[in-house]
């Protein structure tokens, strides 16, 4: 075993990542940070705290509760980062078409501010309700995205498989026999998804991006100085990785099922869909477990999600890793022991 991978062994970081549009983001104990590569190849940082700077709370803590809390999080936060890094890759004449639209907006909200809020400054009354306006539509857009992209995701591994396997004659006859088949049609699923949207361009970037996340994490948790040169050297696979996280659902979801005791299809989807936190939160603690031991057990549990980052992540270039690095020095708390996972 190389020296990288025996301090690896030894520490293991807190702080995990996002690939973004042309950017990183990274969240630490008591602070996260986006950094994005933008249109002129400057990079651009923004850092925020994390839990009001005070750790993370009970909900966030306790087993089993601490696996939904967290992924409604992140996907709240991840959804809210990739937007504001679509944002930032804009050019001069996107700026400029956009600044035109809000221009008109605001006169419009100006006029209406006026009537409402006479008595006040001119200038306030102008630029408030504009502003709370613009937020607003802005979290309702993030909220419907979000909303939509979980039917679908719900559309595509709960109500899919069990739809298709339901078409199987007498297969209401083989409960186990049914979940494991359910099982199958949900990870060749997710696997021919992930493949076919990594043959765009886009999505290629982003994989690479994933793949400096990745490194640069693990070049951290060897305690090795936060270089382009150093973080190159490391693995791009990572056994707490939300790839990993997924497949593991996948695997966990199956077991539950089994003990199911419906046949019909439209009460295993409203069954999948009810205990779909219990599966959750078993699944988070299944990736605490492996990312913290190495045996059999959590190898075997590892390897799908370890292969399936083959596809997930891409070798980064050096600029990419520049982006990483820039994202993930804010977050290291000052205190290890804070970082410790």
């Amino acid at each position: 075993m190389s020296k990288n991978n025996s301090s690896q062994e030894k520490f293991k970081s807190k702080i995990g990542g996002q690939a973004l549009i042309e950017g990183i983001m990274m969240l630490g104990p008591n602070t996260g940070a986006m950094a994005c590569r933008l249109p002129d190849g400057t990079i651009d940082l923004e850092t925020w705290e994390e839990n009001n700077g005070k750790g993370a709370p009970w909900y966030k803590k306790t087993p089993l509760v601490r696996g939904c809390t967290n992924f409604v999080t992140s996907l709240v936060k991840g959804y809210k980062y990739m937007m504001k890094s679509a944002e930032k890759q804009m050019t001069d004449d996107d700026e400029e078409e956009e600044k035109k639209k809000k221009d008109k907006t605001e006169t419009a909200d100006a006029a209406e501010a006026a009537a409402d809020t006479a008595a006040a400054p001119a200038e306030e009354a102008v630029k408030a309700p504009a502003e709370k306006k613009e937020s607003s539509s802005n979290d309702i857009i993030m909220y419907i995205g979000i909303i939509l992209g979980v039917a679908l995701a719900i559309g595509l591994f709960v109500f899919l498989p069990k739809w298709l396997v339901g078409l199987i004659p007498s297969i209401k006859e083989h409960r186990i026999l049914r979940s494991l088949l359910e099982g199958i049609v949900k990870i060749v699923l997710f696997v021919s998804y992930m493949w076919i949207v990594s043959l765009t361009k886009d999505i290629k970037r982003q994989y690479m991006y994933h793949g400096a996340e990745h490194k640069t994490i693990a070049c951290h948790e060897a305690e090795l100085p936060l270089t382009v040169e150093n973080v190159r050297k490391q693995i791009r696979f990572h056994k707490r990785c939300g790839t990993s996280f997924i497949f593991i659902v996948l695997i966990i979801s199956i077991l539950v099922m089994c003990l199911v005791p419906f046949t019909v299809t439209w009460q295993r989807i409203v069954a999948s869909l009810v205990l779909l936190p219990v599966v959750v939160g078993l699944s988070y603690e299944c990736i605490r477990i492996a990312g913290n031991n190495d045996n059999l057990f959590t190898r075997i549990l590892s390897a799908p999600g370890l292969a399936m980052q083959r596809i997930t992540t891409r070798e980064p270039d050096d600029s990419m890793i520049e982006i990483a690095i820039a994202a993930m020095k804010p977050c290291i708390p000052e205190n290890k022991e804070e970082d410790r996972w």
